[in-house]
């Protein structure tokens, strides 16, 4: 893959319906940048922020929220990884690499992860795991 083909923020979707995001390490922007539109059950944004910015403290009220599907989130903290998006009937939709600092949000569809260099990988998603009921595994690439 050519990294000067590399879109900062790339979105990979089957027709209408977004699959991910690829938030790439080298984006930078003064100030906030939401990549989620307000009703993902997983919001996604990057903040630049200079030194001596305040950030006022604050809490999250408690408010109720149903959930249908898990959004994950993977930050790939070292290595390389090919990612592999799958439509909902698990149709294969395109692969894209995903490498050190990049940041990754899974939102529909299904996708699979062939690791290219020893890797570590951090996943945030919804809770509680729902274990068998969580996932439905099948045969990708």
């Amino acid at each position: 893959m050519e990294s000067f083909l590399l879109e900062p923020v790339e979105r990979i979707y089957f027709g209408k319906t977004l699959l991910g995001v690829i938030l790439r390490a080298e984006f930078k922007k003064d100030g906030i940048e939401f990549l989620t539109p307000d009703d993902f059950s997983q919001q996604l944004a990057y903040m630049n922020r200079p030194a001596g910015y305040k950030i006022a403290p604050h809490t999250h009220n408690q408010v109720h929220r149903e959930l249908v599907s898990t959004l994950e989130t993977l930050f790939i903290r070292k290595g390389k990884v090919r990612v592999d998006f799958y439509s909902a009937d698990q149709h294969f939709v395109a692969s894209r690499e995903v490498k050190t600092g990049d940041t990754l949000l899974l939102v529909a569809g299904g996708h699979g992860f062939s690791i290219l260099e020893d890797s570590e990988i951090i996943e945030v998603k919804q809770g509680p795991y729902a274990g068998d009921k969580d996932k439905i595994r099948f045969e990708g690439l």
